[in-house]
């Protein structure tokens, strides 16, 4: 198949939209397909991402004032810094970036600005250039399907252009259209976009049963619904270079990779680690919360921030973890990608939730980790039975980190579902 996908979202980007389809193109790929992608010059370089083989065509197009002038700006930092050998094994030093410097406040407020006029936000300004590539993609080398990565929504609507030009059109939903972050001014326009996908795409697919079950109410929508989650990659592409951060063997080495918001927050964490000098709570994030900043003041043996690490890196150093750390969301119901990458690390999950959260049964039902409710004494007592455990020799008694009950969450496995879906569209 000629498989044409429509992705604001893919490397250089490090959002897990972008490693979700830098992964599944790679392994359409090497199954014999090709694949054209349509996305954003973003500008910098990708660092520690997945490779992108050369049989990938490529379209990059301006991605819009506001987002262009900041590629530009990225393009001419990168040209000052020559790559370094960490950079070409698919890493870089580890920065305590706050994220809140004057440059930093300049582009929120820009992009602030630009997402107040434009639909859905700052990233809709793509959406003239992308038209336009769009068009002459169809008309000089038409693709057997079109895939649109949502976010942005604006993928969702070139994605209809597509379907009403007769290209059989797959829409990946990570969340829906009109999602509890939609702002007021545009929440009637993404409910009508949401609307349209459901009636006119030919498949749907989103991350989670929840996700699936939503369209269903909103729109009548139960057939060629697919649940394709995120995944974790069983080939990553290591050097085999050691990460250059260590993991004290006597202790309790706790890690977390990802991001914090308002809805996922480490407090309780924090609290019950100052109890258990023995622990160590390691973060990779680019930006964290005050407190957690506040944490590493105050306990400066127990807290360690890493600061941004590149994708690679973080899944190498996730396998040297004595423990993985997640923290639940407010909704139940959403699972984060990075859960699938800590299946794929071997290593067992700490999650801190609910004991009825989607996230706390599928560890449960994998035997992957422990769940434990998110407060501070219950995490308390949770430190001291693993510490000891560990001291013990017995911290993975009673799990199964083997890679049998998690491969239907590999990459190449997710991949191989979506050559068979886009295949039931051509038959």
């Amino acid at each position: 198949m000629h498989v044409l996908l429509i992705a604001y979202e893919f490397p250089p980007s490090p959002s897990p939209q972008s490693l979700r389809w830098a992964y599944l193109s790679r392994h359409l790929a090497a199954r014999g397909h090709r694949v054209t992608v349509l996305t954003i010059h973003l500008g910098g370089r990708a660092i520690g991402l997945p490779d992108i083989p050369p049989s990938i065509g490529v379209h990059r197009t301006y991605a819009g004032p506001v987002r262009g002038t900041l590629a530009a700006l990225r393009d001419r930092k990168s040209r000052r810094q020559a790559p370094s050998r960490l950079d070409a094994a698919g890493g870089g030093e580890a920065s305590r970036h706050s994220g809140h410097g004057w440059k930093q406040a300049l582009s929120d407020g820009l992009q602030g600005l630009a997402a107040k006029v434009v639909f859905p936000d700052v990233r809709g300004e793509w959406f003239p250039w992308a038209r336009r590539r769009l068009l002459s993609l169809l008309e000089t080398d038409r693709p057997d399907v079109a895939i649109s990565s949502h976010e942005p929504a604006t993928t969702l609507e070139l994605g209809l252009m597509a379907r009403e030009r007769g290209v059989p059109w797959i829409a990946d939903l990570g969340d829906p259209v009109l999602a509890s972050y939609t702002p007021a001014r545009w929440r009637r326009r993404s409910f009508r976009l949401e609307q349209a996908v459901c009636r006119q795409a030919d498949h749907i697919i989103v991350t989670t049963p929840t996700a699936a079950g939503l369209l269903a109410d909103r729109h009548q929508r139960h057939e060629r619904v697919s649940v394709l989650t995120q995944g974790f990659e069983s080939a990553t592409g290591f050097d085999g270079t050691a990460p250059s951060i260590d993991f004290d063997p006597g202790r309790l080495e706790l890690l977390y990779t990802g991001s914090f918001y308002s809805f996922r927050r480490p407090d309780e964490l924090l609290r019950a680690l100052a109890a258990h000098p023995g622990v160590r709570l390691n973060v990779a994030a680019v930006t964290v919360p005050e407190e957690l900043l506040e944490a590493a003041r105050r306990l400066p043996s127990q807290v360690r921030l890493l600061g941004f690490l590149p994708h690679r890196r973080a899944l190498q150093l996730q396998r040297g973890a004595d423990v993985l750390v997640n923290i639940g969301n407010q909704d139940p119901a959403q699972v984060p990608g990075k859960i699938y990458e800590y299946l794929g690390s071997g290593r067992p999950i700490l999650h801190l939730g609910t004991d009825d959260d989607a996230i706390s049964r599928l560890i449960g039902q994998l035997k992957r980790g422990w769940n434990c409710e998110n407060h501070a004494a219950a995490v308390s007592r949770w430190m001291e039975d693993t510490a000891q455990a560990k001291t013990d020799g017995s911290l993975d008694q009673g799990l199964d980190l083997t890679g049998d009950r998690i491969a239907e969450y590999s990459w190449e496995r997710l991949a191989s579902r979506l050559e068979a879906i886009a295949q039931s569209l051509l038959r």
